[in-house]
């Protein structure tokens, strides 16, 4: 999986791309369509 598989906007992308991280890491792949669905992360 690859960041811009989430549908990020593209100043979140940028920024990601500025930092030089390319995947996200298990948790971030887990951690960020729960929250771009505006689900609570913890329980």
């Amino acid at each position: 999986m690859k960041f811009e598989d989430f549908g990020l906007s593209t100043a979140i992308m940028q920024a990601i791309a500025t930092k030089g991280y390319v995947t996200p890491t298990p948790i971030q792949s887990q951690a960020i369509p729960v929250a771009m669905r505006g689900e609570d992360l913890l329980g």
